[in-house]
């Protein structure tokens, strides 16, 4: 378990440096792990039952490796100074949160739509989402901001701070290659089909209760501001949870979805194939530039918020 100052140290430094693109990050050096263990593996057999074996090995090792050496990595810093080892933990255990990049990446579109520039929108918008951006209309931008921004709280905020808190940085460190392997190779694609499956489904597992944990905070915050639309976001959120084709996205979205009073879910294209989803809040109007803006605010109180637990829960923890 991380320390309180620790944890406070490694949150305030990734809200005032974030994740700048001249820094290394562990993250660069987990995908080329993913990449150079997917080559290896690959060469030594093809087939339904050698991928899923073979992906399920990859899956389980990376995160095992990330861990480990971090774990010894940090032992051998502190060994030879303490002071240096307080200061690469913080470090480490910032690399895992996302909250300013999150902010910063989702600004710059908002920016964009607010001087009229579609094409530079939708080329920063290509920066932090999966689908197809060339040709959105302003609305389809702002649906898949806040789609964005209701699974990044969940994957890139709320659940590193859950495992900074229950196992320190090297257990953080083994979540971020979870979510990694998933997005790298958790695809349902002719090439993942089977060697990504144990990946996909250990990330959803890894954030099970990060998910549900996230969309309780938007709810809370949403009825802060207005019980009214906090009762719709819990509404929505128990109605249209489940409805998502992956087990945790759907929370988030259902909530968020309620929270603003808008539709998420539809139609997206990744590499050109489309692909359809149900609607989560069928009945409310289409995501607007406003709607977008609130969201950001949601997921920033939400981020300040879940770090009050994260802290609170360190604290106890450490005075048991």
């Amino acid at each position: 378990m991380i320390a309180p100052p620790l944890l406070s140290a490694a949150y305030a430094l990734d809200w005032l440096i974030g994740d700048p693109e001249w820094m290394p990050h562990p993250v660069r050096l987990i995908g080329w792990g993913i990449e150079a263990s997917e080559r290896s593996v690959r060469q030594h057999g093809s087939g339904k039952s050698f991928e899923l074996v073979a992906g399920g090995l990859v899956a389980l090792a990376v995160p095992a490796v990330s861990m480990l050496s971090l774990r010894a990595m940090l032992r051998s810093i502190y060994g030879r100074n303490r002071i240096a080892g307080l200061i690469a933990e913080a470090w480490f255990a910032s690399t895992c949160l996302a909250t300013r990049s999150l902010v910063d990446e989702t600004s710059c579109v908002l920016r964009a739509l607010d001087r009229g520039d579609l094409p530079l929108a939708r080329l920063r918008l290509g920066r932090i989402v999966g689908r197809d951006t060339a040709m959105l209309d302003e609305s389809e931008i702002c649906r898949a901001l806040i789609e964005t921004l209701a699974e990044s709280l969940s994957d890139g905020i709320i659940a590193p701070l859950f495992y900074l808190t229950l196992g320190g940085v090297p257990l953080a460190m083994a979540y971020k290659a979870v979510n990694t392997l998933d997005s790298m190779i958790g695809h349902r694609d002719e090439r993942y089909l089977y060697f990504g499956r144990a990946a996909a489904r250990l990330d959803d597992l890894a954030n099970w209760i990060p998910a549900r944990l996230s969309a309780f905070l938007i709810c809370a915050i949403a009825g802060v501001t207005d019980a009214r639309c906090g009762l719709r976001a819990g509404r929505t959120w128990l109605r249209d949870g489940s409805k998502h084709a992956s087990p945790n996205a759907g929370q988030v979205e259902s909530a968020m979805a309620g929270a603003l009073g808008v539709r998420l879910g539809g139609e997206n294209h990744y590499g050109g194939e489309r692909v359809s989803s149900p609607h989560l809040g069928d009945k409310f109007p289409r995501p607007n530039r406003t709607a977008a803006k609130q969201a950001l605010k949601v997921v920033a109180l939400a981020s300040l918020v879940g770090f009050a637990g994260a802290l609170l829960l360190a604290r106890r923890s450490r005075n048991a």
